[in-house]
């Protein structure tokens, strides 16, 4: 089973060309199933043996949407073993997918969004942690990235006249994203204070690319100093972006693009959020609603 899991992720790494946190998950996924299964050899993982291994997820109380991800890298995995001939019969082809829990994505209010912001600031000229976290949340909330993608960002994908980052997204597709010039001038009152010489956008403390871990350590000590809810975590912003985006007359096809969405489907989760707010609206202002 270890020989094939290899062979999968390589297919994932040079031929699909999937992100480094993807190709993780998919592998954490299967070692997941592979522990399960115990010693087993490949040809006698059978419908009877998927339907166990998801009795027990259910056991362990994992919501479907974890279920259903599992799920779907083992359809990639056995999908792959099939067509290139490790395996005569695909096992998982009868098996169907959980119904998942519809959520609606938590975001904040603009005045959230500006308190939390404003809660990172510097002391003086020369503080280069207040410098950095302002202008990280700026950036976080002026282009709506993903986590990943802003701590990859380098100085050369930062277009200052021209107001657009270039980004690298999922599958390492680039996209070009506007950014506001309140972010540019947090990034250049950063930038002109520090003394390190680095292609990385965004350093740590010892002066290294910022990591995932390090922007949500940020986020999360800006959104405790601010006082925020506890529901709210980085990926908010990410939320809050596409909501006050199409709160404001934003299209829905923009947004896709803005948040590099690859079906249309993903963004209009955030229209229920914006239909929610007009009913809000009504029920407070219509004389007989």
């Amino acid at each position: 089973m270890e020989k094939y899991i290899e062979k999968f992720i390589r297919y994932l790494e040079i031929e699909k060309n999937y992100s480094r946190h993807t190709i993780l998950n998919y592998r954490l996924d299967l070692k997941s199933f592979q522990e399960f299964l115990g010693p087993i050899e490949l040809e006698k993982i059978d419908y009877l043996t998927l339907r166990k291994y998801l009795a027990a997820l259910r056991e362990k109380s994992l919501a479907s949407r974890s279920i259903a991800r599992r799920l779907s890298a083992l359809r990639s995995f056995f999908r792959f073993l099939a067509r290139d001939g490790y395996l005569k019969v695909n096992p998982i082809l009868s098996i169907s997918s959980p119904k998942s829990e519809k959520h609606l994505p938590q975001f904040m209010t603009e005045e959230e969004v500006k308190k939390l912001i404003e809660s990172a600031f510097a002391k003086n000229d020369s503080d280069l942690r207040g410098l950095r976290d302002r202008a990280v949340l700026e950036t976080f909330y002026s282009t709506g990235i993903r986590i990943s993608e802003l701590a990859a960002l380098s100085l050369d994908d930062v277009d200052f006249i021209g107001g657009v980052v270039t980004v690298k997204g999922k599958g390492k597709k680039e996209r070009m994203v506007p950014i506001g010039d309140t972010a540019t001038m947090a990034i250049r009152k950063y930038l002109q204070k520090r003394k390190k010489e680095s292609p990385a956008l965004f350093l740590n403390r010892s002066a290294r690319r910022i990591t995932d871990r390090g922007i949500r350590n940020i986020v999360g000590k800006y959104i405790r100093l601010a006082g925020l809810k506890s529901k709210v975590c980085p990926h908010t912003f990410r939320h809050s972006f596409a909501t006050h985006l199409l709160n404001r007359g934003a299209d829905l096809r923009t947004v896709q693009e803005l948040l590099g969405h690859a079906n249309l489907a993903t963004t209009q989760i955030y229209t229920h959020l914006t239909t929610e707010r007009l009913k809000s609206v009504y029920d407070k202002a219509h004389p007989r609603a």
